[in-house]
């Protein structure tokens, strides 16, 4: 979901697809034929448009979800969501990107992949997934699906 998005992210994101920091062969492909400017246009269009609402699906896996983002996880070291990406899932423009509504399949995909190595374009999201399992990722991931 890219609607309403920080443009100053997406233009870091593409710019890594183009460059080869983020790996996706698909958007490798898109990004490559992007000028700076096209860019720019992409990412302001895109802020500019209006996001839908998203919903959770596990009543017992939200209220996991919702410690995780809000507390974090104490006893490991990882810290709370809702500090860099704020309580609402705003996100910070230029720093961290919006999160509420996001998809929860794409948002665990994205944690599994800086856990596991793939994706190798945040030293800070790789460091706290790291220490995430797969059900933490997931009540996470659906917490921030129904996040508004």
């Amino acid at each position: 979901m890219l609607a309403q998005q920080h443009p100053e992210y997406l233009i870091k994101q593409l710019q890594e697809y183009k460059n080869g920091k983020r790996e996706n062969a698909i958007m490798k492909g898109f990004a490559s034929a992007l000028s700076d400017d096209d860019m720019r246009n992409i990412a302001f269009w895109l802020a500019d448009q209006k996001a839908k609402t998203g919903f959770a699906q596990d009543k017992e896996l939200v209220r996991l979800g919702e410690r995780i983002y809000r507390g974090g996880i104490a006893d490991r070291q990882v810290a709370a969501c809702a500090g860099c990406h704020s309580p609402n899932g705003a996100g910070i423009p230029s720093q961290y990107p919006r999160l509420s509504g996001q998809h929860a399949e794409y948002t665990a995909a994205q944690l599994r992949a800086f856990r596991d190595g793939v994706r190798k374009n945040n030293a800070q999201m790789t460091g706290v997934a790291a220490k995430m399992n797969d059900r933490e990722i997931q009540a996470v991931s659906d917490y921030i699906a129904g996040l508004r």
